[in-house]
């Protein structure tokens, strides 16, 4: 009996573009493709290693002259909510969740668009379309799921979708690929809430961590992920537990 043949997986690296974090700084990506049978297994071993997931590439920053962004995991089984998170879990106790297959709607890409055109409406995703979206949510060669958040039914109806987020299930925890959600809601802060019920949803399925993707120092848009504790920053030694 023959094994199939194990080929390594090819990395490419990008041209240096203008840096989304740091004004005045470039960034360089080396990135690899997610496809075929082993995807899943590759996908866990380069997350441990500082790559993200975008439909069937993995990447990690490669900046020659910076190392501002530190891939960040929080240890579930042993976070605690601050004051301020309790207040927000309980001011969003009426939503519900789900964590479902990773399934493009109508439904959501409205949210998708709405969300884009308020909060990043000069960025990359800002011309997507809904067949766009839909392959963002579901070319994956992992195991990928999509977490649904509605606000309480009225008058028999469904909920209003509130939030959104693409998660990857690995064999060491949750992956937030990406999540949006309705601006029109601020005083519920649901990017915060999300973070908090994805933590729950780990411990329920028995996974220890929760990988948020990078932390960038100096970058006021990343600071929020330095207010979940403890967690582990990945650096030259491994992971380091921070708090």
């Amino acid at each position: 009996m023959t094994s199939e043949p194990r080929d390594p997986p090819q990395f490419y690296l990008t041209s240096p573009a203008p840096c989304p974090y740091l004004p005045g700084r470039e960034e360089r990506k080396v990135f690899t493709h997610l496809v075929g049978r082993r995807a899943a297994v590759l996908n866990d071993a380069l997350t441990h290693s500082g790559f993200r997931r975008s439909q069937t590439i993995a990447y990690r920053p490669a900046c020659e002259n910076c190392k501002a962004c530190v891939s960040v995991r929080i240890l579930c089984d042993e976070f605690a909510p601050n004051r301020t998170q309790k207040k927000l879990l309980a001011r969003n106790a009426d939503i519900f969740s789900d964590l479902g297959p990773a399934r493009a709607d109508v439904e959501q890409f409205r949210l998708f668009r709405t969300y884009l055109d308020s909060r990043h409406s000069d960025g990359g995703m800002a011309d997507m379309a809904m067949l766009d979206y839909g392959m963002m949510i579901e070319d994956s060669h992992v195991e990928s799921r999509i977490a649904l958040y509605r606000l309480p039914p009225e008058d028999n109806a469904p909920g209003r979708l509130a939030a959104c987020c693409l998660t990857d299930v690995l064999e060491d925890g949750l992956s937030m690929v990406y999540s949006f959600y309705d601006p029109d809601l601020p005083r519920r802060s649901l990017g915060a809430y999300m973070i908090l019920d994805h933590i729950e949803k780990a411990r329920a399925l028995g996974l220890p961590h929760l990988y948020l993707g990078y932390w960038v120092e100096g970058s006021r848009k990343m600071d929020y992920k330095a207010q979940y504790l403890p967690q582990e920053r990945l650096g030259p030694a491994g992971w380091t537990r921070v708090g």
